[in-house]
């Protein structure tokens, strides 16, 4: 559902929101987001192609990362180094500008050409750069800190190829006399970086204790003790340390080495937490997580969403068995982790060196497969057999299809078409025709005497492009369904200065003459919006949006013949806990139903997207694991809304509105390159964890009982 004029969303300006352990982007800091508002800032391109010069074109391109990073002019963020997919030798990268608040700064790879490289795939920083020679300090420099001594660069004989593993040495600079905080207020965007150390990640060293944020999207690391890390910061409030939709692994088991490696240095536990990994995948021969070392005093508090973390020693209890999946060398006081529908393996879950239990929440389903022998902790579901789905996601990303495709994704493609001006839609076939049925209005004119006016239904032959039929004046959030040679048509009526009504049906032989006749009536002051229809074993069932109890919802209803219609009691769908869930659209592939609907920003999101759910029965749903299944990309606002979809010629086709849900919006289409069950049930892998989400008690009629 779209414009809800007279209801604003409230924006808070170039800040993030930090909700029960959730982040929620409230206004956009990313300069590569088509609806960025912070600071213009300069671009820079890399690639050895380039003359080198100033790197203000792809021609000028430098030809070295480094070269980029120091042309930044200044620290008032929104700048832009952009790479061509290539294999950069280079180490210890630095940069003399942070970026702002509200206006963070960009380090992006070319991956899909999308930017003009003429080049796609990967953008390699590869740190291992074989003619240079490196060799641990014996003693600490003069002003370095702690007491791990840096290394020392002497002129090589030959070349030393091979993995540099030597401390401090890696593809961001930070030693015991340089701290990283020049990365402060950065973005790291489809960047694979490994051959020493370290793969993602910054020390704060000699500026230990500062606030510190950045973010990692999309992006592979790989090092000797962690393919990411985040030491020494403090949470800035509202702007945590972020890692999303990436893959990190470690190789060695010796020391602090994790996946990942986690030390903040808060003086008490906040409330939220200052790291936050979401849908990422993590993989260490010892520990998917290893947070501080002994004797060290801080608090950490580190998210876990949506991800997959692997450990592969599972060693016999006799032999040498993971120190756990998650470990610290702390006091148990000092550690708190979230976890919210992760998937691990590993000998253990749990570790520290203390052995105490540090502390920890679930959300939704967290699981874990361990050794034979171990115990799961409280919230955790165990699990019985091997997760093939969770193993297969061992092996890091290709370069094609995508830095996303994490576990063979859906294989769902945004086609650079658009319908034009509108929202609300229903693309079916009616006598061998694909119809797009959908509604035009003037939200301008909303609480106006012209309201009603401004909007009727319509209908576009897709494949000639012509409007074959205009009716429903004062009607709008258009839903189609085809019965036989009947078109029904669903939609709202509105009024000038009260919102929107109850549902009518229209229905129509010919698409020249249409009957009226109410379907829905609203009760009280509530108010109907977007429906959507399905046939399933025992006749019709509809998905309606309400705004009551939550703004907004969708109720249901059931109907043996598409006129008379009874809502179903008790039942609502509204998410995980009272969440926007707006216009849904409802399918039957047995044994599920299946509802796409729109969903507010989630973590790392900017904007409306589009999440999917199924259920036996109506009552007990599930949400994919591969949510949201629809994002607004360049050129589309910050919205993907309105889905609806048919199957045409054994291809899915999704019909979905973008815009800023104020001002525009168009309706264009993304496909599915196979049916429509083939296209449901790619977004429940077998053996993935899925959040449970209950809309009420299980009714009569209910094609099967409530999950197990």
């Amino acid at each position: 559902m779209a414009y809800r004029i007279g209801f604003p969303i409230l924006l808070v300006a170039a800040t993030w929101i930090v909700c029960g352990g959730s982040v929620v982007l409230a206004h956009p800091y990313d300069p590569g987001a088509a609806d960025y508002t912070g600071h213009r800032g300069a671009t820079f391109y890399v690639s050895k192609r380039g003359d080198n010069s100033d790197g203000t074109t792809w021609e000028r391109a430098f030809h070295t990362i480094q070269a980029a990073l120091l042309a930044v002019p200044d620290d008032r963020g929104g700048h832009r180094v952009i790479v061509r997919p290539d294999t950069y030798v280079e180490a210890n990268l630095w940069t003399g500008q942070k970026g702002a608040a509200g206006s963070y700064n960009l380090l992006l790879g070319d991956f899909d050409g999308r930017l003009g490289s003429g080049a796609t795939g990967w953008v390699i920083i590869d740190a291992g750069v074989p003619d240079t020679a490196v060799r641990q300090r014996e003693t600490m420099e003069p002003g370095g800190i702690g007491s791990n001594p840096g290394f020392v660069v002497e002129g090589a004989k030959g070349p030393e190829t091979g993995l540099k593993s030597v401390d401090w040495w890696g593809p961001w600079r930070s030693d015991p006399t340089f701290s990283a905080i020049c990365w402060d207020r950065w973005i790291f965007r489809r960047l694979y970086a490994t051959g020493a150390e370290g793969g993602m990640g910054w020390d704060l060293t000699t500026q230990v204790g500062a606030p510190f944020s950045a973010i990692v999207d999309e992006c592979v690391g790989i090092g000797r003790f962690s393919g990411a890390a985040a030491i020494g910061q403090t949470l800035r409030p509202g702007e945590p340390v972020l890692f999303s939709r990436s893959y990190f692994a470690c190789l060695d088991v010796w020391g602090d080495a994790g996946g990942v490696y986690v030390r903040s240095h808060e003086e008490s536990l906040p409330e939220t937490p200052g790291v936050i990994f979401d849908d990422c995948t993590i993989v260490g021969p010892d520990n998917a997580l290893h947070v501080g070392y002994p004797g060290f005093i801080g608090f950490s508090r580190i998210l876990f969403k949506r991800c997959r973390l692997l450990v592969l020693n599972f060693s016999q209890p006799h032999g040498t068995p993971s120190t756990g999946i998650l470990y610290t060398d702390l006091d148990a006081k000092y550690v708190h982790i979230d976890l919210e529908d992760c998937q691990m393996m590993g000998y253990r879950p749990f570790g520290s060196r203390s052995g105490e239990q540090f502390g920890y929440s679930t959300k939704g389903t967290v699981s874990a497969y361990v050794q034979y022998r171990q115990a799961v902790p409280d919230g955790f579901v165990r699990t019985a057999q091997w997760p093939a789905d969770l193993f297969a996601a061992l092996a890091p990303p290709v370069a094609n299809p995508g830095p996303a495709a994490m576990v063979a994704p859906p294989r769902l493609v945004k086609l650079p078409v658009t319908f034009g001006p509108a929202m609300e839609n229903t693309p079916v076939v009616f006598n061998g025709r694909p119809l797009l049925v959908y509604n035009d209005r003037d939200d301008t004119k909303n609480k106006t005497d012209g309201y009603t006016a401004s909007m009727y239904l319509l209908i576009k032959d897709l494949a000639t492009g012509d409007q074959v039929a205009r009716f429903g004046q004062g009607h709008s959030f258009a839903s189609a369904f085809v019965d036989g040679q009947t078109l029904h048509v669903f939609a709202s009526e509105g009024t000038n200065h009260d919102w929107f009504q109850s549902l009518y049906r229209f229905s129509s032989k010919d698409l020249l003459t249409w009957e009226r006749e109410i379907a829905i009536e609203r009760a009280g002051d509530e108010h109907l919006f977007n429906c959507s229809v399905c046939r399933d074993g025992t006749g019709y069932v509809m998905a309606y949006e309400s705004n009551l109890p939550v703004e907004f919802c969708f109720k249901f209803a059931r109907s043996a013949d598409l006129v008379r219609w009874e809502k179903i009691p008790g039942l609502v769908f509204q998410g995980t806990g009272n969440e926007y869930s707006a216009c849904p659209a409802l399918r039957y592939v047995a044994p599920y139903y299946y509802a796409i609907y729109l969903h507010a920003a989630p973590p790392g999101k900017t904007g409306w997207v589009s999440f999917m759910a199924r259920s036996r029965d109506l009552a007990a749903w599930e949400l994919s694991p591969r949510n949201p299944i629809l994002e607004a990309g360049p050129g589309e606002g910050i919205n993907n809304s309105d889905v609806d979809l048919f199957e045409f010629e054994g291809s899915t086709y999704l019909f979905y509105a973008t815009g800023d849900q104020a001002t525009w919006g168009a309706v264009r289409v993304a496909m599915f390159p196979g049916t429509l069950p083939t296209f449901f049930d790619s977004y429940f892998p077998a053996s993935v964890p899925t959040v449970k989400v209950s809309a009420g008690e299980p009714v009569e009629g209910g094609q099967n009982d409530l999950f197990e």
